[in-house]
């Protein structure tokens, strides 16, 4: 399935001419495909624009967080996801010497999935092409937006001639260098703030092997994260469906500056990562080192998310997030759950035809002014929760204090908090108002299994709760090691005791 020619699909209506109100997604990635479907599911007609001719294809892991919302709106497709990705149920840690150790993701089994962003976007953009409320232009890039008269203006490479568009709501999900955000930050007053962390990214590729009989096989286990922790730098690699792994290098740019030649290349590939010289062979890893470009990491906070009732912005364009948790899709996805969730419990998720620029829907504004005011602690918390996951991942996971945290974490998990399966929690989450349920973080547990596994957790309640487990570990810590020196002390004392009898 490829999506790569026509300006649009055929005519099913009259954009800006509706009858009903016509909300304009701009970005048509996996959260503005999502956006769109809700959106036209719940009776609105729905032009989604896109700048590009086609998607980029990377490896994503998409988690349980991301997998609620697409079962909000279409928990059909939400299976059809999980048949066609790879279940991962741990990191597999590799030394330098060539070992490698298996650190589970959870007691209970629960795994992240392996998936292809281009195939995870046909998968959505193809219900979005079907859908007959929903239509699809490519090659239209937004030039400007004004929003109190409610157009949009794009360019299309087609007509080679700017189209201007009448909406009656605007939904942002353009990406980290989001033109929405941009047209946005004219009209209102956005705080936003920027940062480009000193590292850099590069894409390699480890082929297929072949089994006994000839066919394609995996040169690795196919369900774990591989990761090769060097402190200050990492490889990573997630299998793919062919059977080969994407795996990307991840390290600071004073680290790869100086490897500016092949020799020096092979020689620093052979000293950190041997094995994996190995699986990709070294002409090819060389070769893609130096040919494929290197991706710099941008972090991005942005508050409000919204202007009036006319426009919001949703996913990378509103938090854009280093991707060290592996949350920037699964985030993305649920802001569209919990968006959505919010407009119907405000009375705004029904599309209202406006007579003019200037009417204003009441229950929507209000709908967005509370997404903006709840969802800015969570994504602000999922950022930090990124960044400090970077450490852990290419450094941390190899300490004896972080697996004696994970077996606390596990132990006190076991005998306070009761595991609660996806099964049960996506169809209640479908319709939470708020997004999230009160009094869902019960018992002890770990910050990965907030995160991962629990999509009934706010970001920011489990960076709060794990703070204060945190607090008591570290209590624990101080009475035990008094308890500890009180009793050498006694028995000292006893010793000199009995030594003067």
């Amino acid at each position: 399935m490829a999506f790569t020619g026509s300006d649009s699909k055929s005519g099913k209506m009259s954009v800006g001419n509706s009858e009903t109100g016509l909300a304009v997604v701009v970005g048509a990635g996996p959260v503005g495909c999502l956006a769109a479907l809700a959106l036209a599911k719940e009776g609105w007609k729905v032009a989604l624009y896109e700048g590009r001719s086609a998607q980029r294809s990377v490896n994503l892991a998409i988690s349980s967080r991301g997998l609620a919302a697409i079962y909000a709106v279409d928990p059909p497709l939400m299976e059809r996801i999980i048949h066609d990705a790879i279940p991962m149920k741990g990191r597999m840690l590799h030394t330098t010497d060539g070992k490698t150790e298996s650190q589970l993701y959870d007691r209970n089994g629960q795994c992240i999935n392996s998936i292809d962003r281009g195939l995870l976007n046909e998968f959505l953009l193809q219900e979005a092409v079907d859908f007959p409320t929903i239509d699809v232009y490519f090659r239209h890039k937004l030039v400007t937006a004004n929003f109190d008269a409610r157009t949009l203006t794009f360019f299309s490479e087609e007509k080679n001639q700017n189209v201007d568009i009448c909406f009656d709501l605007c939904m942002g999900t353009d990406g980290s260098y989001s033109n929405v955000r941009r047209q946005m930050m004219r009209v209102t007053r956005m705080d936003y703030q920027q940062e480009y962390i000193p590292h850099e990214y590069v894409e390699l590729k480890i082929p297929a092997g072949t089994d006994e009989t000839g066919q394609p096989s995996f040169l690795l286990d196919p369900n774990h994260l591989h990761i090769w922790p060097r402190h200050s730098f990492m490889l990573i690699a997630l299998p793919n469906k062919d059977k080969t792994f994407t795996a990307t290098l991840f390290a600071p740019t004073c680290v790869l500056e100086p490897i500016d030649t092949t020799d020096k290349a092979a020689a620093w590939f052979s000293e950190y990562f041997p094995d994996a010289l190995r699986l990709i062979g070294e002409k090819k890893l060389l070769n893609d080192f130096e040919k494929n470009p290197r991706g710099s990491l941008i972090s991005i906070k942005a508050m409000p998310y919204h202007y009036k009732d006319r426009c919001i912005i949703l996913g990378d364009a509103a938090h854009s997030m280093v991707p060290f948790y592996g949350q920037g899709l699964n985030c993305g996805l649920e802001d569209v759950r919990v968006l959505i969730n919010i407009m119907r419990s405000e009375g705004a998720i029904h599309p209202r035809k406006r007579a003019t620029g200037e009417d204003v829907d009441e229950p929507l504004e209000r709908a967005f002014k509370r997404y903006s005011e709840t969802r800015h602690e969570d994504l602000v918390a999922i950022r930090d929760l990124a960044m400090n996951n970077y450490v852990e991942m290419r450094h941390s996971v190899t300490t004896p204090s972080y697996i004696f945290r994970k077996t606390v974490d596990n132990l006190f998990a076991a005998l306070t908090a009761p595991y609660v399966p996806f099964s049960s929690l996506a169809p209640r989450l479908a319709r939470e108002d708020g997004g999230f349920p009160i009094y869902a973080a019960k018992g002890w547990l770990a910050l990965y299994t907030m995160v991962t596994f629990r999509p009934d957790i706010s970001y920011a309640t489990a960076k709060k709760k794990v703070e204060r487990q945190s607090t008591i570990i570290t209590g624990l810590g101080f009475v035990s090691a008094g308890v500890v020196g009180i009793t050498v002390c006694l028995a000292g004392v006893r010793m000199i005791l009995g030594l003067r009898k």
